[in-house]
C-alpha cells in the first residue's frame, strides 16, 4: 500500500475543482446576461475518492509513482446542459479559454460506449497556485445533458454494487434505458425553440413582478403611502388575473410617480439651501 500523505497529495486537486466550478458558474452567469440563455444548466465537481483512485490505478496498471499523469480524472468537473446542441457550444467555449490547456477530447456522444454511455469528455491541464508555487494538475471535464447524467449516475452506482461485473440482464436493461434517454434528448432538441421561448417568457414575467414590487416599496421612501397602498392593491388584482400587460402598465405608472417624487425632493432640497 502506498504510504504517501493523501491529504497533501489531493489538496491541489481540491483547489482545482473549487476554482473551476466558480469559473464555469461565472461563465454561465455571463452568457445569461449577454444572450438571455446560457447553454450551461448547472455545474458540479468532485475529487476522486482514494479507494477509487487505487481501484483505477490497479485496473489500468498505473504505478503509484505515476498517479498524477496516469489517472486523469482525480479532479472532475461535470457541466450539465439542457440540449445536446449545447454540449458542442460549451466545449468550444472551453477550448478558447486561456486559463487552462485542453490536452485531448473523448466524444462519447458520437461514439457512445457499448453500455450506452454518452458524454463529452475534455482532459485539461490546469495551473494551481499553491503555497510552494505553481502546480499543473490534470482534470476531466464531462459535458452532458440532464438525461445523460441521470443515466450515467445510475450506471455508476450499479457498477459499484456489482464490482464492474454487471449481470447480463442488467446490462441489457441499462442499454435500453440509455436508448430511451437518447430518444428523450432528441425529442427535447426537436422542440428546443418552444422550450426556450417558454423559459424566457417565464423569466421575463418574474422580472416584471419583482420590479413592480420593488418600485412600490420605494414609494414609501418618498412618503407616498396612499399611492403605495393603492398600487399594491392593483398589483394583487393583476397578479390574481395573471394580467402581465396590466402589470407592465402598473410598473410604468409607479416609475413615473417615483421620478416625479425624486424631482420634487431634489427641488425641495435646493430651496432649503
Amino acid at each position: 500500500m502506498d504510504s504517501r500523505d493523501w491529504g497533501t497529495f489531493l489538496l491541489p486537486y481540491e483547489q482545482a475543482v473549487e476554482e473551476l466550478k466558480v469559473k464555469f458558474k461565472t461563465m454561465r452567469s455571463e452568457l445569461k446576461k449577454i444572450e438571455e440563455y446560457a447553454p450551461i444548466e448547472f455545474v458540479t465537481g468532485r475529487v476522486k475518492k482514494i479507494s477509487s483512485i487505487l481501484d483505477k490505478a490497479k485496473r489500468l496498471n498505473v504505478p503509484m509513482e505515476d498517479l498524477e499523469t496516469g489517472i486523469e480524472d482525480i479532479a472532475g468537473i461535470r457541466i450539465m446542459c439542457q440540449f445536446v446542441e449545447d454540449i458542442r457550444r460549451v466545449a468550444e467555449y472551453i477550448r478558447k479559454r486561456k486559463d487552462l490547456t485542453v490536452l485531448y477530447e473523448k466524444d462519447y456522444i458520437t461514439n457512445y460506449k457499448e453500455s450506452g454511455y454518452r458524454s463529452f469528455h475534455m482532459i485539461v491541464e490546469y495551473p494551481v497556485q499553491t503555497a510552494l508555487g505553481q502546480k499543473n494538475v490534470l482534470a476531466e471535464i464531462q459535458i452532458r445533458t440532464l438525461a445523460m447524467n441521470f443515466w450515467a449516475t445510475i450506471e455508476h452506482s450499479l457498477n459499484y454494487k456489482y464490482r464492474q461485473m454487471l449481470p447480463e440482464e442488467m446490462r441489457v436493461r441499462l442499454k435500453k434505458t440509455a436508448e430511451a434517454a437518447f430518444i428523450l434528448d432528441n425529442e427535447m432538441s426537436s422542440i428546443r425553440q418552444e422550450i426556450l421561448d417558454a423559459q424566457k417568457s417565464f423569466e421575463d414575467d418574474a422580472n416584471i413582478v419583482s420590479s413592480v414590487l420593488n418600485a412600490i416599496h420605494r414609494l414609501y421612501f418618498y412618503h407616498k403611502v396612499s399611492e403605495a397602498i393603492e398600487s399594491q392593491e392593483r398589483f394583487n388584482q393583476l397578479w390574481e388575473a395573471r394580467d402581465m400587460e396590466g402589470m407592465k402598465a402598473l410598473l410604468g405608472e409607479v416609475k413615473e410617480m417615483l421620478q416625479d417624487s425624486k424631482i420634487k425632493a431634489e427641488e425641495d432640497a435646493a430651496n432649503e439651501e
